[in-house]
């Protein structure tokens, strides 16, 4: 089925491209969430009148979106949960635990913005994607630990190791020079 796209959707194309997808794609997702018109010539028509206001307010929601990922880019959340000796947990962390640990840092965010490929199933730190908006991205860094005083404790050997592998990077460099000016 051919569609013609209001917005950029990854994987797929940019405002105003017209793309093939499979039919139940475009019935049970592009045309009902409003992100995709019918290729058909009243809508081709329908959209290149449309287009100048499509794009000022892609703009404008694409820079408000950048803006509140200059705030969120910084954001390390802690949740705290129960886990075995092994540091497996007692259930799992999912999207909507993120999402709403993120609104409780006081942001708005909706869980189909949270991208968690399979739910956290262990302790540790975690790199999570957030999509603002088609356009920006950002990443949270979640930390899930049994208790406040471990996370403190794992930031902070995590710090450690990163001064460590920075010094290593900066003498590794400092080797090869004297290598190459021996031989």
């Amino acid at each position: 089925m051919e569609v013609i796209l209001l917005e950029r959707i990854e994987k797929l194309g940019q405002m105003g491209d017209t793309v093939t997808v499979k039919p139940g794609f475009a019935r049970n997702y592009l045309l009902p969430q409003k992100k995709a018109l019918r290729a058909t010539p009243a809508n081709q028509a329908r959209f290149e009148s449309q287009r100048a206001q499509l794009e000022a307010a892609n703009l404008q929601r694409r820079e408000e979106a950048q803006a509140v990922a200059v705030k969120m880019d910084a954001l390390a959340l802690l949740l705290i949960r129960q886990a075995g000796e092994g540091g497996m947990l007692y259930g799992s962390v999912s999207g909507r635990d993120v999402a709403e640990a993120i609104k409780d840092a006081g942001y708005t965010i909706e869980r189909r913005q949270v991208h968690l490929d399979t739910p956290i199933k262990s302790l540790g730190s975690y790199a999570i994607r957030v999509s603002l908006h088609p356009e920006v991205s950002v990443n949270v860094n979640v930390t899930i630990a049994r208790s406040q005083e471990e996370a403190e404790r794992a930031a902070k050997a995590a710090q450690q190791a990163e001064a460590e592998e920075a010094a290593e990077e900066i003498e590794a460099p400092a080797e090869d020079v004297a290598e190459d000016e021996q031989a």
